[in-house]
């Protein structure tokens, strides 16, 4: 560790394959967690390169216990976080909106590092249990039409990590490797970043896969589209930004988005609004999330359709039905 510690330090990058290579040392149990923390600590201090970036993100996926989802044809809504914004949590909400509106949702999430909830942290606070059999999770594609894979069941990688992350509690560049690691690794993704460097980065790796994706940055700081200015959308063959006028909504305020100060109050607010009785500000940002994931599963649709599609999906309590359905059968 000490020569890759003092490569980093002298603003030097790896290839992907030495990526690969300590990423998968790492996981194996090569390093402690002092040399671990180094690491990551490191890198936060540097940004991390295309090629570093695929490296590791090819070890945690060749790690991983692998799903096969590929019948389901399923999109995956994941955002890096570490935008320290501190949001309700949209994304989460977005999958069960889109998976009511008739598109089905791999659903990749972790518990919340840099946040106070994410995605794992919510959803067993409201009774969801993770599963892990292929078996079980295809019931719930089947039947729910939105699974949910709890990151560190699928990759024992992140065992060593976790604890050093939990540490030190900012945004690591595992956040980057989050929403690239989905272990049924679908093929269409919405995902958001939280800065537009990751944005071009992400968009540079997803352009060297079969994926269709949408890539997805607030420009006021935001790893989602947030309504409270302009955002930034990637995709393979286009960039765009739009206003909140796109989706046909006011700007609306942060304080209006805010995720809470606990767990608890996350969860609350995720209840009311999948029960249709979110303030207009938390239902239009979740509309407006669901509305991108649907038009880049089906990029045929015009965004009109695409905003009526969740609307009705939300209003209609068919992303409750989707949520209460994989609750049940967890």
């Amino acid at each position: 560790m000490k020569e890759i510690l003092e490569h980093l330090y002298q603003y030097k990058s790896f290839s992907k394959d030495e990526a690969k290579v300590i990423l998968t040392d790492i996981a194996s149990g090569k390093y402690n967690h002092y040399q671990i923390a180094s690491f990551l600590t490191a890198f936060i201090m540097r940004s991390i390169s295309l090629e570093e970036l695929k490296g590791f993100r090819e070890a945690l996926l060749e790690l991983s216990a692998g799903i096969d989802l590929s019948p389901y044809e399923a999109i995956d809504l994941c955002g890096s976080g570490g935008d320290g914004k501190n949001t309700f949590n949209i994304s989460t909400l977005a999958s069960f909106v889109t998976a009511g509106a008739g598109i089905p949702v791999a659903k990749h999430g972790n518990y919340g590092v840099s946040s106070v909830s994410g995605s794992s942290n919510v959803l067993e606070h409201l009774g969801v249990k993770f599963q892990t059999e292929e078996k079980k999770l295809k019931q719930q594609m089947d039947e729910a039409n939105i699974c949910f894979m709890h990151a560190p069941f699928f990759h024992p990688a992140l065992k060593e990590v976790a604890p050093v992350r939990k540490q030190l509690g900012v945004k690591t560049f595992f956040n980057m490797l989050g929403p690239l690691v989905n272990p049924a690794n679908p093929k269409k993704q919405l995902t958001g970043v939280f800065n537009l460097e990751l944005g071009r980065i992400y968009n540079y790796l997803f352009q060297d896969t079969d994926t269709d994706y949408s890539i997805v940055y607030a420009l006021d700081g935001f790893d989602e589209i947030s309504l409270t200015g302009n955002s930034k959308i990637f995709s393979r063959d286009k960039e765009i930004v739009v206003s909140p006028d796109y989706f046909g909504f006011e700007k609306v305020n942060y304080e209006d988005i805010h995720g809470g100060s606990t767990k608890e109050q996350s969860a609350e607010i995720f209840d009311k609004i999948i029960k249709g009785k979110g303030n207009q500000s938390q239902n239009n940002v979740v509309i407006a999330n669901a509305a991108i994931a649907i038009k880049t599963y089906n990029n045929k649709l015009d965004i009109g359709n695409c905003l009526e599609m969740a609307k009705d999906s939300l209003y209609g309590l068919k992303a409750l039905n989707s949520f209460n359905t994989l609750k049940n059968l967890s």
